[in-house]
């Protein structure tokens, strides 16, 4: 649902805020002007909140709710991003959330226990429950980064050479039987920087790096195979540490045995693609992502921004009368050695939420056995469905699925909702012996033998969430604007950084844009000042919306023609081209079904964190003046985290 965070100021600029609703017993929220002690949580969409003010009781709806003040001890480094935090300051951070990961996710934190964490560190008490409650406020790792040494104008990252060096040795060096020792691998990556020509990196960014490599990862690669396969893997019917709701979750891509048709003439257009998401511990579907385009870093961050988000108004979107009341970070989300997933965009991301990224063991199908078998029982209902291609050649014998075909993407998708939240949540399953909804309410509630872990963390700002997950890029400001992909982009926001200097290097100083490659018409400015985004247009408004893909397919256009120096001009001309020949073609060919198909699924810009448009939603109480200017002056609000 979208809140009152997500409406966007004038200009398209939103200040992206990522502090959560805990929605726990006796936690301070507020709806609208009034503060309320939960007193009671009934289920995943009601509460019983105590009036601070009356004292009276009355029932609130969580989707209403939001948080009341923001600690000052959680102020953020204020206008950065995860780019340009120094090596040293992401260690500690890491560190620190290594620290404090045992207490997290506590309904109640005796203590005892901290203190016991405490000596188990050497740690003192007061420290640990300081950062619990800098963490708990945003559920993001930059929240522990030291204050006063961290986030300082001019840190920047290693070079994109020194990165793949770095790489390179601790897979071909330090990830080998010899098992040599850390201090060797930094000697080893500064012969290779002083081999290669480039700058090298300090000892402790090496350090660093390795210590973030997972722990299966160092076993198998330093020959201790038998070791790691005793330790991670998963007997019959279990899966390691996947002992309650969002601590493991996995993903994967899969193309539906289904042939769509267009939304026009109602004729083939082919396959589409379902990157599917799913709680291990419950087997509830967390999320997914359905489109015409193969699997990529959209697919990914479109998935995970569903399965973190609250869906009531996915729900409506696809007329679906159903709960789906799943929302919430996963702890661990285990994937396979896909491309898309290990972008250093999405890696960075989840370090970022916390998230702890696992692959799967190459040529070890076991280990995605859960979500194959989920993709299966998705596909067995897929095989009923006019227009299915089945499994195989021999299965689909003597059916014509083109023939048959009569779905579009919009109403298979809205079957595919209906299926997930009516059928497959509420049918037995017979590996937990539950229905996945009961499995994941009694692990959030508990029961007479379970304790449970509570309603997750409801987040307050989708918008930020999904930003956080798409592509990034770091560009200078021009005259002109900015250019991406040799597009320029241009508007007033970007105007006081025309030409800025990093104050420490004298060089123009790179900033961060954001960009949803379905439509790229517009881009993400993050304000490191402000610390605000700002949607900045294409410079040329002749220009269309357009996607990534079909942008690259008029460049290739031109390159044939033989024009080595394309302008935006050209790109429009081949576009315009381009798109008359599929209208042409629409009622002839499926190639170019599917591609106006795809052209008109991307203009409608759904996504998890804007299902449906603001108009379409009833206005949200402002909240008093007087409390927005209390929590303006307390915090200080962080940055974009690339």
């Amino acid at each position: 649902m979208l809140n009152d965070a997500d409406t966007l100021m004038p200009n398209d600029a939103f200040e992206p805020v990522r502090d959560r609703v805990d929605v726990s017993v006796g936690v301070l929220v507020r709806r609208a002007d009034d503060v309320y002690r939960i007193a009671q949580v009934l289920d995943f969409e009601s509460l019983i909140g105590v009036d601070v003010a009356t004292g009276r009781s009355t029932a609130l709806r969580i989707g209403d709710l939001r948080p009341l003040t923001r600690d000052r001890h959680c102020e953020q480094p204020s206008g950065m991003d995860m780019a340009e935090i120094a090596d040293e300051d992401w260690r500690i951070a890491q560190e620190r959330l290594a620290a404090i990961k045992p207490l997290l996710g506590r309904m109640h934190i005796g203590r005892e226990d901290v203190e016991l964490r405490g000596t188990e560190l050497g740690i003192d008490p007061a420290t640990l429950y300081r950062w619990l409650r800098r963490y708990n406020a945003y559920g993001v790792a930059t929240a522990l980064i030291p204050q006063k040494r961290g986030w300082k104008a001019g840190n920047s990252r290693i070079g994109s050479e020194t990165d793949a060096l770095i790489e390179q040795v601790i897979r071909d060096f330090y990830l080998t039987p010899q098992r040599p020792t850390a201090q060797k691998t930094v000697l080893e990556v500064l012969r290779a920087c002083q081999a290669k020509g480039v700058k090298a990196p300090s000892a402790s960014t090496v350090r660093a790096r390795i210590s973030q490599i997972a722990e299966k990862e160092q076993l198998r690669g330093r020959g201790y195979k038998e070791q790691a396969k005793n330790k991670f893997f998963p007997v019959p019917g279990a899966f390691p540490h996947a002992d309650f709701p969002l601590a493991v979750m996995m993903i994967d891509h899969t193309p539906a045995d289904i042939i769509l048709v267009d939304d026009v003439f109602r004729k083939p257009i082919g396959r589409p693609w379902i990157t599917l998401a799913i709680d291990v511990h419950s087997r509830m579907v967390t999320g997914y992502y359905l489109s015409f385009d193969p699997p990529s870093e959209t697919s990914v961050a479109m998935c995970v921004a569903h399965s973190i988000l609250p869906k009531e108004d996915w729900m409506l979107l696809h007329k679906v009368e159903a709960e789906w009341p799943v929302w919430g970070v996963p702890k661990t989300i285990h994937v396979d050695n896909g491309a898309d997933f290990r972008s250093n965009n999405f890696q960075q991301s989840c370090l970022m939420y916390g998230i702890s990224l696992e692959f799967r063991p190459v040529k070890q199908p076991r280990y995605g056995g859960h979500i194959e078998r989920m993709l299966g029982t998705l596909a067995r209902e897929i095989h009923a469905l006019p227009g299915t291609t089945f499994s195989s050649v021999k299965d689909r014998d003597g059916y014509d699925s083109e023939k048959h075909a009569t779905m579009t993407k919009s109403e298979f998708e809205e079957w595919l909702v209906t299926l997930i939240c009516k059928v497959y949540h509420r049918r037995l399953h017979t590996t937990i012996g539950l229905t996945p909804t009961r499995k994941w309410e009694i692990g959030i509630f508990g029961n007479a033998e379970i304790h449970g872990v509570g309603v997750p963390p409801r987040p307050t700002n989708s918008l930020a969430i999904l930003l956080d997950f798409l592509p990034y890029f770091r560009r200078t400001v021009q005259t002109f604007g900015v250019t991406i992909d040799g597009l320029a982009y241009y508007a007033e926001a970007l105007r006081p950084w025309i030409n800025a200097q990093d104050p420490e290097t004298k060089k123009k100083k790179d900033l961060v844009f954001r960009r949803d490659p379905r439509d790229i018409s517009t881009i993400w400015f993050f304000d490191p000042l402000l610390k605000h985004y700002y949607k900045i247009p294409l410079a040329d408004l002749a220009l269309p919306s357009m996607s990534i893909w079909e942008y690259q397919q008029a460049r290739d256009k031109l390159k044939q023609e033989g024009i080595a120096s394309v302008d935006e001009h050209q790109i429009l001309r081949a576009i315009t081209e381009l798109r008359s020949r599929v209208d042409e073609a629409m009622e002839k060919t499926k190639t170019a079904r599917r591609q106006a198909q795809r052209r008109k699924e991307h203009a409608k810009k759904i996504s998890p964190a804007q299902p449906l448009p603001a108009s379409s939603l009833p206005p949200k109480p402002l909240a008093p003046m007087g409390m927005d200017d209390l929590l303006d002056g307390d915090i200080q609000d962080f940055g974009d985290i690339a």
